[in-house]
């Protein structure tokens, strides 16, 4: 049997040394540290890369630069602000817990890692980051990059998604975590999986953790976490018009507040081009040229949608849209509404068009 070199102890030390030499220490949610600049950054950090991040994290502090600002910010800002980093269920959730922050606790974060995981969209992981990068508390973290370090650590067997594996990456990441310089200890954990123990190419030589990394003694790094068991995706088609006015103006509505791409603005949803000629009298729209652009495949984490957009011009006989949730989208002075991103790439698409006089 494999026996580890590194105590509990020593792994704590080892990481914070191998911190204080390599770790990030740079990034913009680090600078000014305060609860809600680390809460904007773990919520968009949940599935998106720290490239990816920067730009809008700064963007979303430019304009919200505090609780109370997003609390009161109207939600189609706040999902303009997140347009393009997917997942929106984080931003509805990001206002919802803001106005809540504001409301119950007086623009305070709680200081207590149960109250702060009870928040919508806080979960356990993301409250310890809170807890212990913005307040010093000692709360242990177990987002995708630390499962992977302790995960291989530790020559943890099975999927990290199981309830099973899950308790048992918890248990390990509470034994490990130190008493002391927490704060620097979540962050070196976060970079370690981040820049060295990657998922195909660790960087095992440079690790502070390989004289006891089980995963590492027995040559197996690739092997750990266990794999999500892989499905099929199904695919489904959708054909999206996009209905241009004289003005160059695109016909939106706004999708239902849950469910898919909720509470954004999305081009309307057919089955097929014989469902145009109701959509148009719904608005009082005379349907004139038409081209069908090149299809968009857009991957969710359970299918793959197949947009089949058609560009229309139309003639409206009114000069507004006459029912709620529905508006004319100026391509040339776009409103800051929030967009799903293949939406926002075929209003592009679309704009190209016009403007060469594809549609005159």
């Amino acid at each position: 049997m494999i026996q580890q070199a590194l105590s509990d102890a020593q792994f704590g030390v080892a990481v914070l040394d191998w911190y204080d030499r390599h770790g990030r220490k740079d990034l913009p949610w680090q600078q000014g540290i305060t609860p809600y600049r680390v809460w904007v950054s773990e919520i968009m950090l949940q599935q998106t890369q720290v490239s990816t991040v920067l730009g809008y994290f700064d963007r979303f502090m430019t304009a919200l630069p505090t609780v109370e600002a997003l609390a009161s910010a109207p939600e189609d800002e706040v999902l303009h602000l997140w347009t393009g980093l997917g997942y929106y269920s984080r931003a509805r959730n990001l206002h919802k817990t803001a106005k809540l922050v504001v409301a119950e606790h007086s623009g305070e974060f709680p200081q207590d890692v149960e109250q702060l995981a009870e928040l919508p969209g806080i979960g356990r992981s993301t409250a310890g980051a809170i807890a212990s990068l913005s307040m010093g508390l000692r709360a242990p973290i177990l987002d995708g990059n630390v499962k992977r370090v302790l995960a291989r650590f530790a020559a943890l067997e099975g999927y990290p998604g199981e309830p099973k594996v899950a308790r048992q990456l918890w248990d390990v990441a509470e034994r490990l975590t130190p008493q002391t310089r927490v704060n620097h200890y979540t962050q070196a954990m976060m970079d370690l999986g981040a820049t060295l123990c990657t998922r195909s190419k660790p960087s095992c030589l440079l690790c502070p953790l390989k004289s006891g990394c089980r995963a590492h003694l027995m040559g197996r790094e690739t092997e750990f976490p266990t794999p999500k068991p892989r499905k099929t995706l199904p695919r489904k088609r959708t054909l999206m018009p996009l209905l241009a006015n004289h003005e160059g103006a695109i016909l939106l509505y706004r999708r239902p507040p849950t469910g898919l791409w909720g509470g954004l603005w999305s081009l309307p949803e057919l089955d097929d081009l014989t469902a145009l000629d109701p959509l148009a009298a719904r608005h009082a729209l005379q349907l004139q040229q038409r081209r069908e652009l090149p299809t968009l495949t857009h991957t969710f984490s359970h299918f793959q949608l197949a947009i089949e957009p058609w560009l229309i011009r139309v003639k409206s006989e009114v000069g507004a849209v006459a029912e709620p949730d529905w508006l004319w989208y100026n391509l040339a002075t776009p409103p800051r509404l929030g967009l799903a991103a293949p939406v926002k790439t075929l209003l592009k698409r679309a704009a190209a068009e016009l403007n060469a006089g594809e549609m005159s």
